[in-house]
């Protein structure tokens, strides 16, 4: 921390500020004894506003930047596996061999759920969505694994977190199965994380289930590349439930209805909706026009980021596993024939190099879990189960802090000043 002061004048007093400062990024001044002097910031949305200290990811939207711990992303999504970057996150470093070992198999453990989840499921319509299904699911995972609620305890908040990203691709295969009235697939643990993921998702008792490589490996890359945004809505959402003490799997479904609002995960699923509005590669530029016409309010979802001013580092992996996967599959779909032209226009039309709007992580991962047969209702599922080693690792770390405090925000109030209130003649 910096030795720096903000100077205010507050009511014609001069008050000093501490400004602290972190490894990387911007300064932020210490505004906590704003109090004393008979004020307090307002921030709507909270973007001007550090809520909390943290060592996990860093971002620096105006240069493309987003590291885990210090790693760049696209050496994460590149040289290793989503297991990996989940011990990263929780842990701080990056796992040895052995501790790789030791991870993988304490998650093999966990894959499986209580066979009273099953009869859970029944609970639920078979048109309800899978999100509504994997909230209600992953917040009653406390009344089935409830010895290890001692939130003060370090070693039961992280077996907490592995049971976590362990269970979350069965619960999420399960809510997709059940929404097409198939059994549920038991995990098999010889398979990687994202084959079984991909197996229980898409394997049926009658015959054998083969996944193709390039399939497992964009998988895997959508996962890792989902794992963790710093302060994003649902992660702050977790923080702030997770700073009254309730248990890891309430906060953790607190990120979940979070992330489901269409303005937070629902941006894969947003792409998708515009390629079906387009219809026909006939009609791209007609709907280019319309994204051109500052009086049009149509938008070309999958374009442009807000925290990413110049491009989304993780774009760039994602482009290059979107084609791969597919090339390997071969698939003739006139929705992916639109996105493929239009990911051309947009890596070359003057107006959007000009505004940046290149195509984002949402564009091409939406384009990839089209072509390897996940229906868009499931999206934002798999995004959550790719976040939860996110949430659940600044829950870990929020709760490892000293002084901790319950989440309180101020507001400014704009409501009636005091008055009499007059009862109603009941009789």
């Amino acid at each position: 921390m910096a030795d720096k002061k903000a100077i205010l004048n507050i009511d014609g007093q001069e008050v000093e500020l501490p400004v602290l400062s972190g490894t990387m990024g911007q300064d932020v001044i210490d505004v906590r004894s704003l109090g004393k002097y008979g004020h307090f910031t307002f921030d709507p949305g909270f973007l001007a506003t550090g809520s909390c200290e943290s060592a996990i990811t860093f971002i620096d939207g105006a240069n493309g930047v987003l590291l885990h711990r210090g790693y760049p992303i696209d050496e994460l999504a590149t040289k290793a596996d989503y297991l990996e970057v989940c011990y990263l996150l929780l842990h701080g470093n990056a796992p040895s061999e052995s501790e790789y070992k030791e991870f993988v198999d304490t998650i093999n453990r966990h894959t499986m759920v209580h066979e009273g989840i099953e009869f859970f499921f029944r609970g639920f319509r078979r048109d309800a969505h899978p999100m509504a299904m994997l909230c209600g699911t992953v917040g009653a995972l406390s009344s089935f694994y409830h010895r290890d609620l001692d939130i003060t305890d370090p070693a039961q908040r992280v077996r907490c977190a592995t049971r976590l990203v362990a269970k979350l691709p069965t619960i999420a295969a399960m809510c997709y199965k059940y929404s097409i009235g198939q059994k549920f697939v038991c995990p098999q643990n010889h398979l990687s994380y994202s084959e079984n993921f991909l197996n229980m998702m898409f394997s049926v008792p009658a015959e054998e289930c083969k996944i193709e490589p390039a399939v497992v490996r964009a998988m895997d890359k959508i996962f890792t590349l989902h794992a963790d945004h710093e302060q994003n809505a649902s992660t702050s959402t977790v923080r702030l439930a997770g700073s009254s003490g309730a248990n890891p799997y309430a906060c953790i479904a607190a990120g979940i209805a979070s992330l489901w609002g269409p303005a937070h995960g629902g941006a894969n699923e947003a792409c998708l909706t515009m390629l079906e509005e387009i219809g026909s590669v006939d009609r791209i530029d007609e709907y280019v026009a319309k994204a051109k016409d500052k009086n049009d309010p149509f938008r070309l979802m999958g374009f442009g980021h807000r925290v990413y001013k110049n491009f989304d580092p993780r774009a760039k992996v994602m482009r290059e596993t979107c084609h791969e996967v597919l090339d390997a599959l071969g698939i003739n779909d006139p929705l992916l024939d639109i996105a493929m032209r239009l990911e051309k226009i947009a890596l070359e039309d003057e107006y959007f190099i000009s505004k940046k709007l290149y195509p984002n992580v949402d564009f091409y991962s939406g384009i990839i879990l089209k072509a390897i047969g996940i229906p868009t209702n499931m999206f934002t599922v798999i995004f959550a189960l790719s976040r939860t080693i996110g949430w659940i690792s600044h829950w870990h770390e929020m709760l490892s802090q000293p002084g901790a405090k319950i989440g309180r925000p101020r507001q400014l109030y704009t409501g009636e000043l005091p008055r009499s209130f007059t009862p109603i003649n009941k009789d």
